[in-house]
């Protein structure tokens, strides 16, 4: 009988390891073969992480890469939720503008995140309301609730990967229909399509 218990016992163990072990490896971090023509920051947008996070991870020295080379793709640090959130108000607030103008508007929910001056959450950002105004018309009208186009995911993907290396736009508008004084006194910092920004 006791060599029965301890054949159950030791069974048992060896299919928790083996459990453990498959866990283990499910939950590495994913790796990207480099393919001729990639950079960090193509691949960074691949996966929708910042580059100085991929390259950190990867322990970069210099911007060089090597076609075969195996690299390390950190954890995201935005939830697809709030992905796909971000993408809708792309998609709502720059319709018809050129894919640089959704990379900007998807830029500056970010920068707005990282503003002391605004919420600490793409999803308080997005859903702000100051004085009794949206932060965003398309919240207030509904267009957030229509799906995002492929373009203006990528958008999405292309400012995390760009997150904290541009010249920290915290608005945007279009000057031919805004209405406010106070938007136009703010620095512009560029021009792209029917869009100013401005910090």
């Amino acid at each position: 009988m006791n060599k029965l218990k301890k054949l159950v016992i030791a069974t048992g163990l060896i299919f928790s390891m083996s459990a453990f072990t498959l866990t283990a490896q499910t939950e590495a971090a994913s790796t990207h073969k480099v393919q001729s023509g990639e950079t960090y920051y193509k691949i960074a947008t691949k996966f929708g992480v910042p580059v100085h996070n991929l390259m950190k991870t990867n322990n970069a020295k210099s911007s060089l890469l090597y076609v075969g080379q195996n690299l390390v793709i950190p954890d995201a640090t935005i939830s697809a939720a709030d992905k796909d959130l971000m993408a809708r108000l792309v998609r709502a607030e720059a319709v018809g503008e050129p894919y640089a103008g959704k990379v900007a508007v998807a830029t500056v929910i970010l920068n707005r995140v990282d503003s002391p001056d605004f919420p600490n959450s793409i999803r308080s950002v997005i859903n702000q309301i100051s004085n009794g105004h949206y932060a965003f018309t398309p919240v207030q009208n509904g267009q957030i609730n229509q799906p995002a186009d492929a373009a203006s995911r990528q958008a999405v993907n292309e400012a995390i990967a760009f997150r904290g290396q541009g010249s920290g736009s915290l608005f945007f508008y279009n000057p031919k229909t805004a209405v406010s004084d106070w938007i136009f006194s703010r620095e512009t910092t560029v021009t792209i399509g029917k869009h100013r920004f401005a910090k």
